[in-house]
């Protein structure tokens, strides 16, 4: 194998396992610390650059950091399975703790003459708004209604996300001399061309939801509702009760949104009801947990067969019963199982099979191409469409995803639009920048916590259930205290303190491999990368983690060091009588709007010609 490259940023950044999986590179190991040392507003503020939302996060997050922790694969928890690190409820906590932070808020340059639009209001939007108007750009964003936040403020009911903080967030973005145009929908692409904006965003969303055409649909169509309509005339307050038997259809996350508000809103007997398996439903673990804890049952491998009513009144439904099947490829099919049809009585039923993307406002003449789903023909990359002035994000640009995902793509569109509107080429993206540096205080001291806790995850505390389920309003999650908070800090393992490696200075000595505790350092020959993984201390058998590798010593020999499984304890930093080893941190900031983005910035012309080496 050859030496590690330590100048590409995406070695070390890998190593920060969660950075790495959180679509917008947020620095979590940084603002753990900082949570733990008590510095909320500084913790607060490296959120906010990466993901816009940390309070609104914070809460409803899918959370795609959690699974890829390390502390969730190397942790013994007596036969249980180990749980990472409460990642997203620890951003919760640099929310609520932070004090003012009006006056961190980024400082608006002079205008620039450049107009942007952006079309709705929702995650991606903003973000664009967010990253382009400090920089001088003139935003403007419209959306349909009263206020911004789109389908954070429209489909995530209150009870798991108070409308204050939605308030606050979007207030942040909309104080930075955003122009915002609210109860305007758009209804024209060729109209809001012929405005003369420079560039123009799509981040409206994947407003509707998939329809379900079954004997009886038309019917009883007074009881039957599209789940994500139906979630927002709960939160604008035009639906406040329900009947008492509800049957819920589907098994994302809206779904146990819709069976949750029911339960409060007075379904006495609410149910799920999904085609798949419960592992293969597409919710959050936590959102099934969730409902299941609220005494809603979720009922599996039951396909929709028929609405039953009479007269128009909606008196049940009838399911055929499946069992899954996979041919040699894996490819799951849905077969009969031949049991009698199940009928469910019911006085409501919530439709929540999905999204999909319309856009009925955008003529299909205006240049914008669309694929054979409905979806605008985009570059993965730049978020540009087959127009060139006009980029799409978030779930307009490739279907429904989440919020996070949405103000990923809101940062990458926004670098896009920078580079075009100084006519640069958008298929070159400047690298984020990166830095090592030593966390040494002394010989055997370092700057930073590195005993590694024994605590298993801190659960969370919750309203009482008496009063979170008589109000819509009532907030469930009550979120970490202080002292809870600190000890959850403490699992976290700094990941992003890394261990390097002098070959210059080793001895061969062998005190690293003795004092590790996971048998991931070991001195040997070279070799292919599969042959060395198996002929390591300890074998390396994740393959997606790459070997950290060494030039050849003086003995011949190479150090090899299996990054999946280090702890980032120091201890062989510690023990090496040479210095051999340093723990250093790796800052990894990534690129966005702004002079750094861009060819002609000398930092910006420095990563480019290093990529390109």
């Amino acid at each position: 194998m050859q030496p590690t490259n330590f100048a590409d940023p995406n070695y070390f950044h890998k190593v920060v396992d969660c950075q790495w999986a959180c679509p917008a590179h947020t620095p979590v190991p940084e603002y753990i610390r900082l949570i733990g040392q008590g510095r909320y507003s500084d913790a607060y503020m490296i959120n906010w650059v990466s993901n816009v939302f940390p309070g609104v996060l914070g809460r409803t997050c899918d959370r795609p950091c959690e699974p890829a922790c390390r502390r969730g694969r190397v942790e013994e928890n007596n036969g249980d399975k180990p749980e990472p690190v409460a990642i997203c409820r620890l951003k919760r906590v640099a929310a609520d703790n932070k004090g003012n932070v009006k006056a961190r808020m980024p400082v608006l340059a002079p205008r620039n003459g450049k107009r942007v639009a952006c079309v709705g209001a929702g995650p991606s939007s903003l973000t664009v708004a967010r990253d382009l108007s400090p920089l001088g750009y003139e935003v403007t964003v419209f959306d349909g209604e009263a206020k911004a936040g789109g389908f954070i403020r429209t489909q995530i009911p209150h009870f798991r996300l108070p409308e204050s903080v939605i308030d606050e967030e979007t207030g942040y973005v909309l104080d930075l001399g955003v122009q915002f145009n609210s109860s305007q929908r758009v209804e024209s692409m060729k109209q809001l061309l012929k405005q003369g904006y420079d560039a123009v965003f799509v981040g409206c969303g994947a407003p509707r939801g998939r329809e379900l055409d079954l004997p009886g649909r038309k019917e009883a169509a007074a009881h039957i509702h599209i789940g994500i309509d139906w979630l927002a005339s709960v939160s604008f307050g035009h639906v406040t009760d329900v009947g008492k038997r509800v049957i819920v259809l589907g098994g994302g996350n809206t779904a146990m949104d819709c069976c949750r508000s029911a339960r409060r809103l007075g379904g006495s007997d609410v149910k799920v009801v999904v085609r798949s398996g419960f592992e293969e439903m597409k919710a959050s673990p936590w959102e099934k947990e969730d409902a299941q804890h609220e005494g809603i049952p979720i009922i599996n491998f039951h396909v929709p067969k028929s609405f039953r009513q009479e007269g128009g009144q909606l008196l049940g439904m009838t399911f055929e019963v499946v069992r899954a099947v996979y041919d040699d490829k894996g490819r799951r099919s849905l077969v009969p199982t031949g049991e009698p049809e199940v009928f469910f009585a019911c006085d409501t039923v919530l439709v929540a099979v999905g999204q999909e993307n319309a856009f009925p406002w955008i003529e299909r003449d205006c240049g914008i191409e669309f694929d054979r789903w409905g979806l605008p023909v985009l570059d993965k990359n730049t978020f540009q469409s087959t127009a060139s002035k006009v980029f799409f994000g978030g779930d307009a640009a490739f279907g429904p995803k989440n919020i996070i995902a949405a103000v990923a793509h809101g940062h990458e569109a926004a670098v896009s639009i920078d580079r075009f509107l100084h006519g640069e080429a958008l298929s070159r993206r400047p690298p984020p920048a990166t830095n090592l540096m030593s966390q040494k205080m002394g010989i055997h001291e370092w700057s930073y916590h590195n005993e590694v806790s024994g605590d298993t995850r801190f659960k969370v505390p919750w309203a009482k259930a008496e009063e979170a389920l008589a109000s819509i309003r009532v907030e469930v999650e009550l979120g970490f205290d202080a002292a809870t908070a600190f000890k959850e800090a403490s699992r976290c393992l700094n990941c992003d303190v890394q261990t390097v490696f002098n070959r210059d200075t080793c001895i061969e000595c062998d005190a690293c491999v003795d004092i590790c505790p996971m048998d991931c350092i070991t001195f040997t020959v070279n070799g292919e990368e599969a042959d060395l993984r198996l002929r390591l201390k300890a074998p390396s058998l994740n393959t997606n983690q790459d070997l950290y590798v060494s030039a050849e010593m003086k003995t011949g020999h190479i150090m090899v060091k299996d990054e999946d499984v280090c702890l980032h304890c120091g201890l062989c930093a510690e023990r090496c009588p040479t210095g051999a080893w340093d723990m250093q941190k790796f800052l990894l900031k990534t690129t966005q709007a702004g002079p750094g983005c861009r060819d002609s910035h000398p930092l910006s012309s420095r990563r480019l010609q290093t990529e390109a080496a």
